[in-house]
């Protein structure tokens, strides 16, 4: 039967049952779920546009419903009872109503559920520098963040503020204060959020996207001051993201920023998330740099192509490539060779070592 807008609920239901990672609402399609990867329509008629339209204004804030008839975009947060709590992006295509619903995980994970390297909790334990963790879009970038976020809340006395779009895990006060502001409810902009957290007495300063240059900038500058500065971008590879920042400036300006950029970068942990072999779930494959004078030199030399070898020769410093977390992963039979191919960094490389083929 039709979808109505009160629907909404039995398809947040539905993904909360089959631990779907996404649900896509658009015209003249059935409602889509996403997974382990795969999209999935449900058993139920195409949508019209007045039912997808009716299942949006069904979750969407007054605030940013104005919004969405002004600038046809808009995402917010949405908490399903206490089911579960989405990430949302309503838009517009061909003219109708779009809408793109990501659950979020209804509970922090550890480090040894993502994961993640013990050396990263060892960065986490430095009082002032900027840690970054970059991946594609659907990475896990901020349920990496939520666990760094959480141990810190839980191990150290300090003031954590976090700046969101929407916020997506809600943290309780631990044994540190945590303040979370959410970007279009609690403050206009990016920028301005970082500038005013610099007189918020604060310890920790989690941005959830680094998106310009003056968020970027004073994100850097509070690094040095003496912050702890956690931050996200949408690279891949700790090469590829120490050149964004820089590119991201004038050129007049780009040699400072190398040299501010190799005294305030702690660290880069970059992930992509892929379906597990046995069709059971996903796994996350991780690049960890950590800075040393090396890399640090590299940066200030304007020779970031260098930060992968150096990564590879300093595997005893807790450092290690993408390619060879893959490579562990696919000889292990985590992965299969086609998320192998897939995500990999030097496919050459890598094709060369499967006995495949190599273009010329």
């Amino acid at each position: 039967m039709p979808l109505q807008g009160s629907d909404i609920h039995r398809l947040f239901d539905l993904m909360v049952e089959k631990n779907s990672s996404d649900l896509h609402l658009g015209v003249g399609r059935p409602p889509v779920l996403r997974l382990q990867g795969h999209l999935k329509n449900i058993n139920s008629p195409a949508l019209t546009p007045e039912e997808t339209s009716a299942l949006i204004r069904e979750i969407i804030p007054p605030g940013k419903l104005k919004e969405f008839e002004t600038v046809q975009g808009a995402d917010f947060g949405y908490a399903h009872g206490t089911k579960a709590r989405f990430r949302v992006s309503v838009f517009r295509s061909k003219g109708t109503d779009c809408m793109v619903c990501r659950l979020i995980p209804s509970r922090l994970l550890s480090f040894e559920q993502i994961g993640l390297a013990p050396k990263v909790i060892e960065m986490l334990d430095r009082p002032r520098g900027m840690l970054l963790v970059t991946g594609p879009t659907g990475s896990g970038k901020t349920t990496t963040l939520a666990t760094m976020v959480n141990h810190i809340n839980e191990n150290e006395d300090a003031h954590i503020i976090t700046i969101e779009d929407p916020i997506e895990y809600f943290h309780d006060h631990k044994k540190s204060i945590i303040t979370q502001r959410e970007v279009g409810t609690d403050v206009p902009r990016f920028n301005e959020a970082i500038r005013r957290a610099l007189r918020q007495d604060p310890d920790v300063i989690m941005l959830g996207e680094m998106r310009d240059l003056e968020t970027i900038a004073t994100a850097i500058t509070a690094a040095e001051t003496g912050h702890l500065v956690l931050g996200t971008l949408h690279t891949t590879g700790s090469a590829r993201t120490v050149d964004r920042i820089i590119d991201q400036f004038p050129a007049e300006q780009q040699e400072q920023v190398r040299v501010q950029l190799s005294v305030a970068i702690i660290g880069v942990i970059s992930q992509v998330l892929m379906p597990r072999a046995d069709g059971k779930g996903v796994v996350a494959a991780f690049e960890v740099m950590v800075m040393n004078p090396a890399i640090e030199n590299h940066i200030r030399k304007k020779e970031t192509f260098k930060i992968p070898s150096t990564i590879q020769t300093s595997r005893n410093q807790g450092m290690f490539l993408l390619d060879d977390h893959l490579w562990e992963l696919y000889t292990q039979g985590v992965i299969d060779q086609a998320a192998l191919l897939t995500n990999c960094q030097t496919p050459r490389s890598i094709r060369e070592k499967l006995g495949l083929a190599v273009e010329a």
